[in-house]
């Protein structure tokens, strides 16, 4: 992926970044009219607060303590270019079997169907690492051929030591991956490790 002026990176990043829409069923999704980069994981994975981290706001995604509570596809407009999409998070074990079952149908029918979806970022708790869950997520997103990048998260709460065996981990489990981006990054939105290269990352796939 080619590299971006750092300037525009930051511009991107510091412009306007608006509430769109919220989706609850596919057929109250937007149409799709930018390039679009959706965020997804497990249930208390930490995506809001990344969301939020990386777009300078504070209250952007709502960040909740109790997991499930994001029940609906929320899109958001940043700058002219580009749509950044909060999914809903997944494996949330006291969610009523229906309810989980008509979230799974929401996220990958979003995910199989969206012509203009650019790349997922998968974000997994360094804490946990990759867990049977997020496997199942991304034997998904093979199967749909939907490209995504695994992001950890929450790498200020890990002892400097075992940062990097965190991430040669998540490698690990990429092996044989087809549609996984070959590279893991590593973030904590509250020591803002590692936004800056996501961010780039992230502005790259606007203009593709």
């Amino acid at each position: 992926m080619a590299d971006l002026d750092p300037g525009a990176v930051r511009k991107l990043f510091a412009g306007t970044c608006d509430f769109v829409a919220g989706a609850d069923a596919v057929e109250a999704l937007p149409a799709p009219t930018l390039p679009e980069v959706a965020f997804v994981g497990r249930s208390n994975a930490g995506k809001s607060s990344l969301i939020n981290a990386l777009t300078g706001r504070k209250a952007l995604a709502r960040v909740s303590h109790t997991p499930g509570r994001t029940r609906q596809i929320n899109f958001f407009k940043l700058g002219s270019s580009l749509m950044l999409v909060d999914l809903p998070g997944y494996g949330f074990a006291q969610a009523s079997k229906a309810l989980a079952a008509q979230w799974q149908q929401l996220i990958f029918a979003y995910l199989r169907g969206r012509p203009n979806l650019r790349r997922v970022i998968l974000l997994v708790d360094a804490r946990r690492g990759v867990m049977d869950v997020d496997q199942q997520a991304m034997k998904l997103l093979d199967e749909a051929a939907v490209s995504y990048l695994v992001t950890l998260t929450k790498m200020d709460m890990l002892k400097p030591g075992a940062r990097e065996a965190a991430r040669d981990a998540a490698r690990e489990a990429l092996g044989g991956r087809i549609a996984a981006y070959p590279e893991v990054f590593a973030t904590s939105a509250d020591d803002r490790l590692g936004l800056d290269e996501l961010r780039a990352h992230i502005a790259a796939l606007a203009g593709r």
